[in-house]
Protein backbone atom coordinates (compact mmCIF):
# COMPACT_ATOMS: atom_id res chain seq x y z
CA UNK A 1 0.00 0.00 0.00
CA UNK A 2 1.31 3.58 -0.50
CA UNK A 3 1.36 6.15 2.11
CA UNK A 4 -1.45 8.13 1.38
CA UNK A 5 -3.72 5.10 0.89
CA UNK A 6 -2.47 4.09 4.46
CA UNK A 7 -3.63 7.50 5.83
CA UNK A 8 -6.69 7.13 4.40
CA UNK A 9 -7.58 4.43 5.42
CA UNK A 10 -6.59 5.25 9.44
CA UNK A 11 -8.88 8.13 8.94
CA UNK A 12 -11.55 6.63 7.73
CA UNK A 13 -11.91 3.85 10.18
CA UNK A 14 -10.95 6.29 12.84
CA UNK A 15 -13.70 8.79 11.70
CA UNK A 16 -16.06 5.19 11.55
CA UNK A 17 -15.69 4.65 14.86
CA UNK A 18 -16.28 8.14 16.23
CA UNK A 19 -19.32 8.09 14.07
CA UNK A 20 -20.61 5.24 15.83
CA UNK A 21 -19.78 6.41 19.73
CA UNK A 22 -21.62 10.08 18.45
CA UNK A 23 -24.72 7.97 17.49
CA UNK A 24 -24.65 5.98 20.32
CA UNK A 25 -24.24 8.71 22.66
CA UNK A 26 -27.62 10.97 21.14
CA UNK A 27 -30.80 10.82 22.41
CA UNK A 28 -33.05 9.21 19.49
CA UNK A 29 -36.36 10.99 18.29
CA UNK A 30 -38.55 8.20 19.53
CA UNK A 31 -37.30 7.80 22.91
CA UNK A 32 -39.79 10.04 23.84
CA UNK A 33 -43.31 8.17 22.88
CA UNK A 34 -43.62 6.20 25.19
CA UNK A 35 -44.32 8.82 27.36
CA UNK A 36 -46.33 10.53 24.60
CA UNK A 37 -49.04 8.85 24.74
CA UNK A 38 -51.31 11.08 26.99
CA UNK A 39 -48.19 12.02 29.47
CA UNK A 40 -48.01 15.54 27.46
CA UNK A 41 -45.44 15.73 26.35
CA UNK A 42 -44.53 18.52 23.52
CA UNK A 43 -42.01 16.42 21.53
CA UNK A 44 -43.26 14.94 18.60
CA UNK A 45 -41.73 11.89 16.05
CA UNK A 46 -41.73 13.48 12.47
CA UNK A 47 -41.83 17.51 13.69
CA UNK A 48 -39.59 20.43 14.05
CA UNK A 49 -37.09 19.61 16.93
CA UNK A 50 -35.37 22.76 16.90
CA UNK A 51 -32.28 23.97 16.57
CA UNK A 52 -29.57 20.83 16.25
CA UNK A 53 -26.87 21.02 19.02
CA UNK A 54 -22.98 19.83 19.03
CA UNK A 55 -23.70 15.82 19.04
CA UNK A 56 -25.80 16.23 15.83
CA UNK A 57 -23.56 18.58 14.22
CA UNK A 58 -20.55 16.78 15.33
CA UNK A 59 -21.94 13.57 13.64
CA UNK A 60 -23.15 15.33 10.45
CA UNK A 61 -19.41 16.81 10.30
CA UNK A 62 -18.13 13.57 10.82
CA UNK A 63 -20.59 11.77 8.38
CA UNK A 64 -19.59 14.01 5.27
CA UNK A 65 -15.79 13.21 6.65
CA UNK A 66 -16.62 9.43 5.97
CA UNK A 67 -18.28 9.93 2.45
CA UNK A 68 -14.87 12.19 1.22
CA UNK A 69 -12.92 9.49 2.72
CA UNK A 70 -14.94 6.59 1.05
CA UNK A 71 -14.57 8.75 -2.23
CA UNK A 72 -10.79 8.78 -1.81
CA UNK A 73 -10.42 4.80 -1.25
CA UNK A 74 -12.34 4.72 -4.22
CA UNK A 75 -10.33 7.08 -6.64
CA UNK A 76 -6.83 5.48 -5.06
CA UNK A 77 -8.05 2.27 -5.71
CA UNK A 78 -8.71 2.45 -9.24
CA UNK A 79 -6.03 5.00 -10.24
CA UNK A 80 -3.06 3.26 -9.16
CA UNK A 81 0.34 3.63 -11.21
CA UNK A 82 0.81 0.45 -13.90
CA UNK A 83 4.29 -0.90 -12.82
CA UNK A 84 4.23 -3.32 -15.82
CA UNK A 85 2.19 -4.10 -19.33
CA UNK A 86 -0.83 -5.87 -19.82
CA UNK A 87 -1.45 -9.58 -18.47
CA UNK A 88 1.00 -11.06 -21.19
CA UNK A 89 3.86 -9.38 -20.09
CA UNK A 90 3.84 -11.08 -16.89
CA UNK A 91 3.58 -14.63 -18.28
CA UNK A 92 7.16 -15.84 -18.59
CA UNK A 93 8.32 -17.07 -22.15
CA UNK A 94 8.97 -20.62 -22.18
CA UNK A 95 11.43 -21.99 -24.89
CA UNK A 96 10.29 -23.70 -28.12
CA UNK A 97 10.62 -27.38 -28.26
CA UNK A 98 13.65 -28.21 -30.38
CA UNK A 99 12.45 -30.36 -33.43
CA UNK A 100 13.87 -33.47 -32.02
CA UNK A 101 11.74 -34.05 -29.47
CA UNK A 102 8.41 -32.45 -31.15
CA UNK A 103 8.92 -34.90 -33.72
CA UNK A 104 9.68 -37.61 -31.06
CA UNK A 105 6.18 -36.78 -30.15
CA UNK A 106 4.36 -36.48 -32.79
CA UNK A 107 5.88 -40.31 -34.05
CA UNK A 108 6.76 -42.34 -31.00
CA UNK A 109 6.68 -45.76 -32.90
CA UNK A 110 9.53 -44.64 -35.74
CA UNK A 111 13.07 -44.96 -35.11
CA UNK A 112 15.14 -41.91 -34.55
CA UNK A 113 17.03 -42.57 -38.01
CA UNK A 114 13.74 -41.95 -39.80
CA UNK A 115 13.07 -38.42 -37.18
CA UNK A 116 14.14 -35.99 -39.54
CA UNK A 117 17.08 -33.70 -38.09
CA UNK A 118 15.97 -30.49 -39.18
CA UNK A 119 13.52 -28.57 -40.34
CA UNK A 120 14.89 -28.54 -44.02
CA UNK A 121 15.01 -32.64 -44.15
CA UNK A 122 11.20 -32.22 -42.51
CA UNK A 123 10.00 -30.21 -45.06
CA UNK A 124 8.95 -33.04 -47.92
CA UNK A 125 5.51 -33.54 -49.11
CA UNK A 126 5.83 -37.05 -47.89
CA UNK A 127 6.42 -36.00 -44.68
CA UNK A 128 3.60 -33.94 -44.68
CA UNK A 129 0.43 -35.26 -42.56
CA UNK A 130 -2.89 -34.75 -44.57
Amino acid sequence: MEMWTRVVVVAHVLVALVIIGLVLLQHGKGADMGSGFGGGSSGSLFGATGSANFLSRATAALATVFFLTSLGLAYLATNKPRIGGGVLDAVKSQPAVPVEKAAEKSAPDKPAAELPKSPAQGSKAKDVPQ
